[in-house]
């Protein structure tokens, strides 16, 4: 016997539900509904069957009567489509009473535990439809995902951005410290790599006199995982013309705080223990300011190196007088940063495309913010000087670990950048922070993982 191709006009659980939850207990509406989605629970049997019936909305009961629907011929998993009217039972729940049962799919393999849920943690980043399927949790993790990119886009949308897409495959990588995917194409005969920051390209569209500009996609690091960090992730950009580090700290701000708002109603969050409110303003913290803190403050690379091993810190990696800072940053003060902040004002050293603050020419506009001891995104005021672009590329080339030059995006700037503040945020430890989750492969879909032997 074939199953129906389509089931049309079907309800959401969700509002069934709430229609049927209006009603006084043991009464039911007059109106017919239809609804469709899985069986996760089945009590009873004989003339009489309870059905549990989820689908992306929620959950609700479904009341079988032998005599009204027929026989429930079915297993835990089934999908099935159910016409019927809503109702209260005497004890109170939201049911459908159901008039007809229709099978629509058939489950080949019995599912896991729906009680207990799906806890195994290598099988739900494995199998993730089956997480989906039984942790109502997981669901709404993920709506909280979604919901939080279209609050994202609503909110630079309405304040004039335009959204943009920008090369994965890119002839030279640019934009972050980081170690590139290489690829090769067979049509130019030359190897290509996966893109780590969208940044050089949404800067040549605020050139070409696009003015505000952001794009929400995939970025590729090829380097280590951990809590907060997978090779592919997802990024939002933005660039602003006639903008500074100011503007910018003031709109990452209020963003994250409305984005919070509308995706879960609050800017009060829990995350790895703490309790936060992402309401602006938030602190401001000068890097050189919390370094002194430390007594880790000195431009001597060796005096440096020895107070960090002094602590405990591994520098071996470390090639550099920046790298050293940026370890110290990461080690040190960024778990310390628990109220959301940012930090501000960075060595020159570490930032090649920042432009340098009034007061001091080794420091840049840049700024990093965190909330919780984890950092959420980048930014600064750009650097717009193309001779003074090329010099950076140019002395930090070599340097395993910094900006590679770019020879285009340099010319680029020839033609005049206007005055630009730009930023990234990273969307994946964004919806850590709104869902509680304390790792990214909690709020990826489908994580990468290694091979199973």
């Amino acid at each position: 016997m074939s199953l129906p191709k389509r089931f049309p006009g079907r309800d959401e659980v969700a509002a069934v539900r709430a229609e049927a939850d209006a009603l006084e207990p043991g009464a039911e509406a007059a109106e017919t509904r239809r609804l469709a989605g899985r069986v996760l629970g089945r009590r009873g049997h004989g003339k009489l069957v309870f059905l549990d019936l989820v689908d992306r909305s929620g959950q609700i009961q479904l009341l079988c009567s032998a005599d009204r629907a027929g026989p429930v011929d079915l297993d835990l998993g089934d999908i099935v489509g159910a016409t019927g009217k809503p109702m209260k039972t005497r004890r109170g729940e939201p049911s459908l009473a159901v008039d007809e049962l229709v099978h629509l799919a058939k489950t080949k393999r019995a599912l896991p535990d729906t009680y207990h849920g799906l806890v195994d943690a290598e099988t739900r980043y494995r199998k993730r439809y089956l997480d989906l399927l039984v942790n109502e949790e997981t669901r709404r993790d993920f709506v909280v995902r979604s919901r939080l990119l279209t609050a994202i886009r609503r909110s630079l949308d309405d304040a004039g951005f335009l959204e943009v897409e920008t090369p994965v495959l890119q002839p030279r990588y640019g934009g972050a410290f980081a170690e590139p995917f290489v690829t090769h194409s067979n049509e130019l005969d030359a190897n290509v790599y996966l893109r780590i920051a969208t940044e050089l390209y949404l800067k040549r569209l605020i050139v070409g006199g696009l003015e505000r500009v952001y794009e929400i996609g995939k970025d590729f690091r090829n380097e280590s995982v951990s809590y907060k960090h997978q090779p592919e992730f997802t990024m939002l950009e933005w660039y602003e013309a006639y903008a500074d580090y100011t503007d910018t700290m003031a709109r990452i701000e209020e963003l994250v705080a409305t984005v919070a708002r509308e995706t879960i109603g609050t800017t009060e969050v829990a995350f790895r223990g703490y309790q936060v409110d992402l309401a602006p303003p938030w602190r401001r913290l000068k890097l050189v300011d919390a370094l002194e803190e430390l007594g880790l403050w000195t431009r001597d690379e060796d005096d440096l190196r020895a107070r960090l091993e002094d602590r405990g810190v591994d520098t071996a990696a470390d090639r550099s007088w920046g790298q050293l800072v940026d370890h110290a940053l990461s080690h040190l003060i960024e778990p310390e940063l628990i109220e959301p902040t940012i930090l501000h004002d960075y060595p020159i050293e570490l930032s090649p495309l920042a432009r340098a603050t009034d007061d001091d020419p080794t420091l840049t506009e840049r700024f990093e913010y965190f909330v919780a001891g984890m950092e959420l995104g980048n930014a600064f005021s750009e650097l717009t000087d193309p001779d003074e672009q090329a010099e950076r590329f140019a002395a930090q080339a070599g340097q395993a670990g910094f900006e590679q030059g770019d020879p285009d995006y340099v010319e680029a700037l020839s033609y005049a950048m206007p005055p630009t503040g730009g930023l990234g945020l990273g969307i994946d430890r964004l919806a850590m922070l709104l869902t509680g989750r304390e790792t990214i492969r909690d709020v990826i879909l489908f994580p990468v993982l290694r091979e199973r032997e």
